[in-house]
């Protein structure tokens, strides 16, 4: 077995205290556009990072094969691609597979490789399982059992390109210049704490779910404890995991919505929820009574996005940025307002939500869910 360390920078540099970039886009009629401008945003904040991770997720990319799980799979051996296929074959049916297409760059060296596989579980025994839970535990056994193998993307019409270089270089690496979405989001890493390796790259995905983010998570720990209680592991090394199967456990499994989500992530301080109206304090105290070991400690701003929606969110003191922009159907987070101005000059309307507060981009048909403190956004306007 490969240790991830052969497909580190070269430089194995020591801890360096920085900010990753983010940046998120998103038409709220849902029209597919190219990422060529997403690519030119996360560019423009370059030396946020430092060329060891950068990454997009990409919405409604793959239509043809809508109705069926797309896993991107990165392998370190070929045995582990041996092992993997086999595992494939034997709990999916698979409509079609290819290496992801790639282009030699400069910057972008020694990756791994890497292939998509269209799966479809018709005919699967699911064991008293969802479909959902089905996946999630094949993606979890692939983790953590099979060697030299991680699935960094397993949802339906939707996809993550990560890696170790750039962000604009992985763009390249990955020419996702051939693909159009309704979603695109990027990430730009500066890791601090962690090694920069493939699979520790953002974005962090399961099934649609994909979260990138700046910051750090200092509740790590609880936090992967009570995950491991639902059948979640941390396989890839980096803080930021959590935040995705923290989402897919709230949403998914215990029926909350995004909003009550948010407030579970980042949940106000009890001096603040003793000063709230008593139905709503009733609310945010059963929430930090009953997912405590869920609430992220640590500075962080994340983009998280779903079929149909992206949300941001920072913690509770806004301890790393995160500016909002609109543009009629066109919404857009990111680390900074220029990189927002450089691809749309003339914004609608452009603000920095409080601490704490989920920033949250529908598709036009979606229903609209209103909580206090909550700015959700369905049209062209904040409701």
């Amino acid at each position: 077995m490969r240790d991830i360390r052969q497909i580190n920078n070269a430089n194995n540099d020591d801890k360096v205290i920085d900010a990753c970039s983010i940046f998120g886009a998103m038409d709220r009629s849902g029209g597919a556009f190219s990422g060529e401008s997403v690519i030119k945003a996360i560019a423009n904040m370059h030396d946020r990072g430092n060329g060891l991770g950068g990454g997009f997720a990409i919405y409604g990319l793959y239509p043809e094969y809508a109705d069926h799980y797309a896993f991107h799979i990165m392998y370190l051996s070929q045995q582990g691609k041996q092992e993997t296929e086999a595992f494939l074959r034997d709990n999916f049916e698979t409509i079609a597979c290819e290496e992801v297409p790639t282009r030699p760059t400069p910057r972008v060296t020694n990756p791994p490789l890497v292939w998509r596989y269209f799966l479809d579980i018709n005919g699967c025994k699911l064991e008293n399982q969802s479909e959902d839970d089905y996946i999630v535990d094949r993606v979890m056994k692939i983790n953590t059992c099979l060697g030299d193998s991680f699935v960094f993307s397993s949802g339906k019409n939707m996809a993550v390109f990560k890696g170790v270089g750039y962000p604009e270089d992985i763009a390249d690496f990955f020419c996702l210049e051939q693909y159009k979405g309704y979603i695109w989001t990027a990430h730009g890493r500066f890791p601090t704490n962690t090694q920069g390796w493939w699979g520790g790259a953002h974005p962090f995905s399961l099934l649609d779910w994909t979260v990138v983010h700046n910051g750090e998570i200092s509740s790590y720990g609880i936090n992967r404890r009570y995950l491991e209680q639902f059948g979640y592991h941390c396989a890839l090394q980096t803080d930021t995991e959590v935040v995705a199967y923290a989402v897919d456990l709230l949403v998914r499994k215990h029926k909350l919505p995004i909003e009550i989500v948010a407030k579970i992530l980042a949940p106000p301080f009890w001096s603040d929820i003793e000063r709230l109206p008593p139905q709503e304090r009733k609310l945010m105290q059963a929430l930090r009574q009953t997912y405590g070991s869920l609430l992220m400690n640590g500075p962080f701003a994340v983009i998280i996005a779903n079929n149909g929606e992206m949300i941001g969110l920072t913690d509770r003191i806004r301890l790393r940025p995160l500016v909002v922009g609109e543009k009629g159907d066109m919404l857009y987070l990111s680390s900074e307002e220029s990189a927002i101005r450089l691809i749309e000059p003339e914004l609608d309307r452009a603000w920095i939500p409080t601490g704490g507060e989920a920033v949250i981009g529908r598709l036009k048909e979606e229903p609209c869910f209103k909580v206090a403190g909550v700015d959700t956004i369905t049209t062209a306007e904040a409701v």
